[in-house]
């Protein structure tokens, strides 16, 4: 092991993978590269308290200590343009190679890219990284109009901030409702309402014919229906894609995803994948899929470290997400897929609800909002395996959590 673990990209997964090598007793070197300049920072924050204050600052994953504390060699700004499988070896944008043992690709995603006249005036931007998240903050200051282009959370959530923050916002979606592939309908509804009450203007079923501009910055967006909507900023937020290309070119088999087995070893044995860009057939759903969630990332990250030592397992995770959307905060819990049945427990009027999904009589999914124990008992029913009866349900947390203390222990 004299060429190590070496760990291409340093988000929360490569961070975690480094981490928990250490954790799991691994002593060989370990080479965490970043293609930012940015000490590793969690990314949630940037769409809603970065962007609103000016003063905020990167919130680090580990403090710069840590890196040093645990002999983590981190080479921030390192760029990585090719694979040699065969010789176990990448060669270095720049120049120079790095030779490793085990290879771990953390290589997350990107923005999917608008593909229409005009998107690539200045003003037209979308949100990965922190220097995003500045453009974002500064030009907001200079714009009293927003449009954001896309539905999904990241969209709804710079949208309720800068809503929030005095723009006038309009929200263009081309489904029939926000949120289509991520949370129920009644869900989908709710937070529409309640941004629509905020002032977010939002318009469904609606596409984009161009992008326009003058002198380089855009001016504003012209609909599928004819209207022009002025905006100084337009914020694209349709979705990502997994990074895959130096997995690809490396040969490696790639498949919506890096595709990879259930102690996250890639076709190549001593190259793993993690997090947003990994694909993987779910213990759950029995489907494959890519997950694109902080908890999904540190979880393979985890694995894949015992994996390397000697220890691999299944990856056997139960899924979840959040999302906070103005006076929202979105939590799902498992995979809806199959899903045949919901049942309401609690209130939308009062903003505090939550949505069980069954397959038949099995629990699949709990999806609430403003609702914290129901999201985390879900993620102990979904984690035995339990499944509530309707009445459980309707008797809110308290009824849950006594089904949950009178199973057997262990």
């Amino acid at each position: 092991m004299k060429n190590g673990v070496v760990i291409v990209g340093s988000g929360h997964a490569g961070v975690q993978a480094a981490a928990s090598l250490r954790e799991e007793g691994y002593d060989g070197p370990v080479i965490l590269l970043g293609d930012e300049k940015e000490l590793p920072y969690h990314k949630p924050p940037l769409s809603k308290t970065f962007i609103k204050d000016a003063a905020a600052q990167p919130q680090p994953l580990r403090g710069e200590v840590f890196y040093t504390g645990h002999t983590i060699d981190f080479r921030p700004g390192t760029l990585v343009e090719r694979i040699d499988a065969a010789a176990r070896r990448l060669d270095l944008a720049g120049g120079g190679d790095l030779a490793y043992d085990h290879l771990i690709l953390a290589t997350g995603s990107r923005p999917r890219v608008l593909p229409l006249p005009g998107a690539d005036l200045t003003g037209v931007l979308s949100l990965r990284s922190v220097a995003d998240a500045r453009l974002i903050r500064e030009q907001s200051g200079a714009c009293e109009e927003v449009v954001v282009i896309g539905g999904g959370f990241i969209g709804l959530e710079i949208a309720a901030t800068l809503a929030a923050g005095g723009r006038k916002v309009t929200v263009i979606e081309a489904l029939d409702r926000l949120l289509g592939r991520a949370v129920a309908p009644l869900i989908a509804e709710h937070v529409r309402q309640r941004l629509t009450a905020s002032g977010v203007r939002i318009l469904l079923k609606t596409t984009i014919e161009r992008i326009e501009g003058e002198a380089g910055h855009v001016s504003g967006v012209l609909t599928s229906s004819g209207e022009h909507l002025p905006a100084k900023m337009v914020i694209t937020g349709i979705g990502v894609v997994p990074n895959v290309e130096l997995a690809e070119t490396a040969g490696l088999t790639v498949a919506n995803g890096i595709r990879v087995d259930t102690a996250m070893r890639s076709s190549v044995p001593e190259i793993l994948a993690i997090g947003d860009n990994a694909s993987y057939r779910h213990w759950q759903t029995g489907g494959d899929v890519r997950l694109e969630s902080v908890q999904n990332a540190t979880d393979q990250a985890k694995l894949a470290a015992r994996t390397i030592v000697g220890h691999p397992g299944d990856y056997a995770a139960v899924p979840w997400f959040w999302s906070d959307i103005g006076d929202m905060k979105l939590q799902m819990v498992g995979l809806t897929a199959g899903s045949d049945r919901q049942i309401l427990s609690g209130d939308p009027a009062e903003n505090r609800f939550s949505v069980f999904h069954f397959a038949g009589d099995r629990l699949t999914a709990i999806e609430s909002v403003n609702r914290p124990a129901d999201h985390m008992l879900g993620r102990k029913m979904l984690g035995l395996g339990f499944s509530p009866t309707p009445e459980q349900v309707a008797g809110g947390a308290e009824a849950l959590k006594a089904a949950l203390a009178a199973l057997p222990a262990g």
